[in-house]
């Protein structure tokens, strides 16, 4: 049993949307808590509100009622500078349609949350490469997305999100626009990275296949938290890297206010 504070706390979160004279439950009283260094996988069908509550944790919309604490902090209570502080510093994105910047090549996406940090060009570009070679883009640095296939995107997607080291990953259908092979090395590709730096991943998806990567399933339906599968034996995943040492990126003191 976990005994650590845990990463996030939600407790009694709903999410009500107005529609016209209707209004749409689209989170019902979710209380869950979210450990540092474990996979997470919220399991359900299209409209059944996983998607929503991510974009709770994530920063991106905020509860009707509840409370969303990070570290202790409710992000619930902080304005829209603080929030993209909080995402900035903490939180990388791995997305179904990668969402790279077509005008940049692959090293220059990667950087991209480094740049926002202010990171140094010399240092930003040392560990954009590393995390190149991690996914195995050695030699694809200077390729622009249109000149890479859909799973050398999803790679540099997924150098993106974790170059900057941190506490939290959150993919939101990561294979959806994948074959199953590379569906498959994806998925060891993401959950290998999250356990060599001990981070937290939150996985959003429909797929059986893809639930078994995580330590702990949430089944989602109708906005409601339908049931929770704790894994016995975890599923032990590699991922090679060009060194050894960590690619982790000094976070200002400052914690967001």
């Amino acid at each position: 049993m976990l005994t650590s504070e845990p990463l996030f706390k939600l407790q009694n979160v709903r999410k009500i949307y107005p529609m016209g004279e209707e209004r749409i439950v689209a989170l019902d009283d979710v209380s869950l808590e979210f450990h540092k260094g474990k996979i997470y996988c919220l399991l359900g069908t299209s409209g059944s509100g996983k998607s929503t509550l991510l974009n709770m944790i994530a920063g991106l919309e905020k509860p009707t009622k509840g409370s969303i604490l990070f570290k202790g902090k409710p992000l619930e209570k902080l304005n829209e500078t603080q929030l993209a502080l909080y995402r900035q510093r903490y939180v990388g994105f791995v997305f179904q349609s990668y969402n790279l910047m077509p005008t940049l090549t692959a090293l220059e996406n990667v950087t991209l949350p480094l740049t926002f940090r202010r990171v140094p060009k010399k240092i930003r570009n040392r560990k954009a490469q590393e995390m190149l070679d991690a996914v195995g883009l050695s030699n694809r640095g200077k390729h622009k997305p249109s000149e890479l296939s859909g799973g050398q995107q999803q790679r540099v997607s997924i150098a993106r999100a974790f170059v900057n080291n941190p506490e939290v990953v959150f993919a939101d259908e990561p294979t959806g626009n994948l074959d199953t092979r590379t569906t498959l090395e994806m998925m060891d590709l993401i959950t290998g990275i999250a356990r060599k730096y001990n981070q937290t991943l939150v996985i959003v998806t429909h797929d059986l296949e893809i639930a078994d990567y995580a330590d702990q399933i949430i089944r989602i339906k109708d906005g409601g938290v339908d049931g929770i599968e704790d894994k016995v034996a975890l599923k032990t995943t590699t991922v090679e890297t060009a060194e050894e040492e960590s690619i982790a990126v000094k976070t200002d003191e400052t914690e967001f206010r």
